[in-house]
């Protein structure tokens, strides 16, 4: 009890000094692409505005990368860290390297590698002679590992008392309400809600930031304005040149609703609808205000959105998913919404939301355009910008690039001279540039003084614990139940398709009436076939034959992969009760996305905690690359279910900032790991399919590297591009308990004939040394690869 008291009088002593303890950042994920862009120079930019105030800093880098590699990437990283303008070159070295010696990276894998951390930061602090403020941990991690982490966290490397923990989560929050749901529920079981920051980076641009405050700051000026009564639409748009090349497979399970419209727009939605709170800087006042916005919010309908596809889409996603020749996305790339807000004060005010990709300009801004009851005698040419009433009236917040090319705040003349808190100042644009038809000498210009990175002002605000910036789980939650039912009746809706760039004319403009949008132009025919085009025959039952000697289940696609999956179920449920895990080796390609589909949709009792999942085979390529075999299983499956992340095993292609060097034995390494880990080598299933020149896995004719052998994995040379490639070879995949060979559409069906008539010659036809030493093969084929 004296030791006790002793410790808080000497840290009461501390705290009067004015010395205000150590602060810890871990950043994991710290060598992925969003850390090396945005969060590590964020970061350090907090280090500049806080070091010198009393508080000490150490920074922890975090990932699943081995050690010298990880150190690797982010020394590599802080090297290129960059200093405001006004630093002198001198400086910033020095404040760089003071920076690095404050940097470290951990290896976080286990949870003992959890409880590791926590001691070297408590030894850290102690060697210090200081006291702990607290912890900020933030998740730049796909959101299927969250619960895995989140759990270490709470179980080893919670601060001790009178430290505060902050944990910072990056969307996708969920995919619809129901899953949003069951992420939030599963972080509420480990962190309180104070202790979550969910990041909407939006919400740190700073014109967006400035909404509440500008309306606040101009609360005499717009009380009579802000309303119905006055307002005669609201439009926020956020528009991009870039098409989805290279991020197909976030696209097409996302769509550009739940990519920028339920999340960007909504809340840059709620913060210009909402009842102005009297303390703008509570961030309980600012979510019970948000609250109240999504409560009046009318439902969305079929018709309260017009729908477009840039033309080339469908074809990127055919070459980077190997979707077949003949497939047709029905993802949209550009929507605009109409949104009610039902209440006093916006009844009857179209809210106008809207987005897209391969558009005409990059542009994001907010624009509230008032209504004009004038009429003016004199000619246009005498109007006089602050005094003629008949002057279109505007209020707009300019988020950033367009003609502006950076964030402002923009009132027409003739409304009123805005007050704008500290770090604004009034800015003259360049001469002859005109914005929404009008000369911009009609307008109020203001601009930050010093622009700033919505990553470094959200992370500023997470470190000072101003939650306003961020979204709660009940807003969350509330926009999740106002986009879903939206969604689910648009989810086979074929959009219309346009050029991209800016040739698409007129083809998007759309126009409201009645409570519903449409386009202005009307197309002669729809491009895209709607669903339903092709008939899918349900009426044939799954067929049992034999093909090489071992079982063959046929039926058509749909059947044959729900026989598959809850195939694969059984067998996991088999492995679990016999020794505790499941071992399951997955192939890459096209074929297996519809099972991976089917087991996170439609098997909830899979034991996905007791399941460890491997990859049969992958391409030279970084794993978050969108050829990346372990990228597909990620997308289409791993963030669905909950696999503990640590029982996932992607091939180790990626070592030593080199790509399948045989130097770093990344083959020897993945062999090693399946020796530790899986009973004799032996999986209890491995998932292959058939290529049309009889290869599987990535094992192809006339080449003899892994047919044979010692090697448990193998380096191999694909005849198409990416061309090298990381394989399990034929001896470690006979040594399975149970092999499936999935084989899929009419492009099949000339190999299977031919396969089913060859005896055991893999170095012409890999797959027909597929023979399990004590297992058992069984083959899946569709009607039509079997019958053409």
């Amino acid at each position: 009890m004296l030791l006790v008291a002793v410790c808080m009088a000497l840290l009461g002593c501390l705290r009067a000094q004015g010395l205000q303890g150590h602060v810890s950042v871990v950043l994991l994920g710290a060598t992925g692409d969003l850390a090396k862009k945005y969060l590590w120079q964020g970061l350090f930019q907090l280090y500049l505005e806080e070091a010198g105030k009393g508080h000490n800093f150490s920074f922890h880098g975090a990932a699943l990368t081995a050690t010298e590699q990880g150190q690797e990437v982010v020394a590599k990283i802080l090297e290129a860290l960059s200093c405001p303008k006004d630093v002198t070159p001198d400086r910033c070295t020095e404040l760089k390297g003071q920076f690095q010696r404050l940097s470290q990276y951990h290896q976080l894998k286990t949870t003992e590698d959890y409880a590791a951390l926590n001691k070297d930061i408590e030894a850290l602090v102690q060697r210090q002679g200081l006291w702990e403020a607290g912890r900020i941990f933030y998740f730049s991690v796909p959101p299927f590992a969250y619960a895995d982490i989140a759990r270490s966290i709470n179980g080893s490397c919670r601060p001790g008392p009178g430290a505060w923990l902050r944990v910072v989560l990056e969307k996708p929050f969920g995919h619809n309400h129901q899953s949003a749901q069951q992420l939030a529920a599963d972080l509420g079981s480990f962190f309180h809600e104070e202790e979550m920051y969910r990041v909407d980076h939006y919400l740190g641009k700073q014109a967006v930031a400035q909404i509440l405050p500008f309306r606040d700051q101009n609360r005499k000026a717009l009380d009579g304005l802000w309303s119905r009564h006055h307002v005669e639409r609201v439009e926020i748009v956020l528009k991009e040149t870039v098409d989805a090349e290279g991020r197909t497979s976030f696209y097409e399970e996302y769509g550009v609703i739940r990519d920028v419209l339920q999340n960007h727009l909504t809340e840059i939605l709620t913060l210009v609808a909402m009842e102005l709170p009297f303390d703008v800087g509570s961030s309980e006042a600012v979510l019970r205000h948000k609250l109240q916005v999504f409560q009046a919010l009318r439902g969305l309908r079929r018709g309260s959105a017009v729908l477009g596809q840039y033309q080339a889409y469908s074809e990127q996603v055919r070459r980077e998913l190997h979707k077949p020749a003949g497939f047709l996305s029905l993802t949209p790339t550009f929507a605009g919404v109409l949104v009610h807000v039902d209440n006093l004060r916006w009844e009857g005010v179209p809210f106008l939301l809207m987005s897209g990709k391969a558009l005409d300009e990059r542009a994001g801004y907010v624009r509230v355009l008032l209504r004009n009851r004038a009429c003016c005698v004199q000619s246009e040419a005498r109007w006089a910008a602050e005094q003629s009433a008949c002057l279109p009236r505007q209020v707009v917040f300019h988020i950033g690039h367009g003609a502006l090319g950076g964030p402002a705040v923009l009132v027409s003349r003739n409304l009123f001279r805005p007050a704008l808190p500290r770090g604004w100042e009034e800015a003259a644009g360049p001469p002859g540039l005109r914005l929404f038809g009008r000369p911009l000498s009609d307008f109020h210009v203001y601009r930050p003084e010093r622009e700033q990175d919505a990553y470094s002002v959200l992370i500023s605000r997470i470190f000072h614990g101003r939650k306003d910036s961020f979204i709660a789980t009940e807003s969350l939650l509330a926009s999740w139940a106002f986009w879903t039912p939206l969604l689910d009746s648009l989810a086979r809706e074929a959009p219309r398709l346009y050029p991209g760039g800016a040739d698409h004319g007129h083809l998007l403009d759309f126009e409201f009436s009645g409570g519903q949008l449409s386009f202005s132009v009307q197309q002669a025919e729809q491009l895209v076939p709607g669903p339903g085009s092709a008939p899918t025959p349900s009426d044939f039952q799954v067929l049992k034959a034999t093909y090489r000697d071992g079982p063959l289940v046929t039926a058509w696609a749909e059947e044959l992969i729900a026989k598959l999956a809850g195939d694969v179920e059984a067998a996991a449920v088999r492995a679990v009760r016999r020794s505790g895990q499941f071992h399951l080796a997955l192939s890459g390609g096209s074929s297996p996305v519809a099972l991976f589909q089917q087991l996170a949709m439609g098997h909830y009792a899979f034991p996905w905690a007791r399941t460890h999942l491997w990859l049969v085979d992958e391409r030279c390529v970084p794993l978050w690359d969108p050829e990346s075999n372990f990228q597909g299983l990620q997308t289409h499956l791993l963030q669905h279910v909950r696999v503990p992340h640590y029982n996932v095993h992607p091939m180790p292609v990626h070592r030593h900032r080199r790509l399948c060097a045989e130097e770093d034995r990344g083959a020897e390494a993945y062999a090693e790991d399946i020796a530790a880990l899986v009973a004799n080598s032996s999986f209890d299933l491995v998932l292959l399919g058939m290529g049309a020149d009889g290869h599987t896995a990535s094992l192809f004719p006339q080449s003899p590297a892994g047919l044979e052998g010692e090697p448990l994995v193998v380096l191999t040379e694909s005849p198409s591009g990416p061309r090298r490639r990381m394989s399990l070879s034929l001896p470690l995949i006979n040594r399975a308990r149970r092999v499936a060979v999935l084989v899929m559409g009419r492009l099949k069906r000339e190999i299977a004939l031919l396969v089913s008539r060859v005896g055991h010659e893999p170095r012409k036809w890999p797959i027909s040394g597929v023979r399990p030493a004590s297992g058992q093969l069984v083959w899946y084929m569709d009607y039509e690869a079997f019958l053409g």
